[in-house]
């Protein structure tokens, strides 16, 4: 979880100050956009067919998008998105275990935790000088595709002004952990940004022996089920352990600072590529 933090939570001030900014057009154009159609890696854990117009970056190329967004440059995620960067998705995977997909979902009370952490994690943010985020509710359901073996959600979050960004995550279910798949987009285009991704997700094929059908005996399980992927995973375990004290709002605060910012950026992000056409 720390690390995800890491990646996203000085996005959007970096967006809204760079429009404009050459220097760092300068260095975007640099990068080695794998252009579509095509197929790209992701590490060595999956695959993704990158349609015509569509762009990828690897894991360097990445955490040079990242770092030139002002954030310090993490490892192990890739990006995907349309040419006119209207929206983006942010790949990576955590190397948690098997989770088992038996545990029911109960929509009322994560909502009920999510928000309970809300104090935790605010404190946090403004440790790091930024601003308050607030839990809203559901604007997507978490709701788990048996078939496909993806948990998805989109969670709806408030900020100390009253703007309301949505934050749409899918978790796609592996033998040996997860990839998150992060999209990036406002409010407005949810709707129609979520189903393109999710039309896109069907060409993501994790690598032969790390499908979740390929599970054996003896292979590593998660410490954690389907809701805890939601509330954070190694923050649920902690709580059930009786450690939150020590470790639960460490690792709530940064999974907060993730989701309240991520979205965030969109309409900097828009605005500037726009210039660009």
């Amino acid at each position: 979880m720390r690390q995800v933090l890491w990646v996203l939570f000085l996005v959007w001030p970096i967006f809204a100050g760079a429009q404009g900014d050459s220097a760092i057009e300068a260095e975007l154009k640099k990068l080695a956009w794998q252009v579509g159609p095509s197929e790209a890696r992701i590490g060595d854990k999956a695959t993704i067919k990158v349609p015509d117009g569509y762009v990828f970056l690897d894991d360097k190329n990445t955490r040079r998008f990242l770092e030139l967004m002002g954030n310090p440059p993490p490892d192990g995620h890739y990006l995907f998105a349309p040419k006119t960067l209207a929206w983006f998705a942010v790949f990576s995977f955590n190397p948690s275990g098997y989770v088992k997909d038996d545990e029911k979902i109960d929509p009322d009370e994560l909502l009920k935790s999510l928000k309970a952490n809300d104090e935790a994690s605010n404190e946090e943010r403004q440790r790091l000088g930024m601003s308050k985020i607030y839990t809203d509710g559901w604007e997507v359901l978490p709701h788990y595709d048996n078939q496909t073996k993806r948990l998805e959600w989109g969670l709806r979050l408030r900020n100390e002004q009253g703007r309301t960004n949505v934050n749409y995550t899918s978790r796609l279910l592996g033998r040996s952990g997860v990839m998150s798949a992060t999209l990036v987009t406002g409010t407005s285009s949810l709707a129609a940004d979520s189903a393109t991704f999710k039309t896109a997700l069907e060409q993501f094929t994790y690598a032969s022996g790390e499908n979740y059908s390929e599970f054996k005996q003896g292979d590593k399980l998660a410490a954690y089920g389907l809701g805890a992927l939601i509330l954070g995973g190694a923050a649920a375990v902690a709580t059930k352990k009786g450690l939150w004290a020590v470790l639960g709002g460490f690792f709530v605060a940064f999974w907060k600072i993730l989701v309240g910012v991520f979205v965030a950026a969109v309409a900097g992000f828009k605005s500037w590529f726009k210039k660009k056409q």
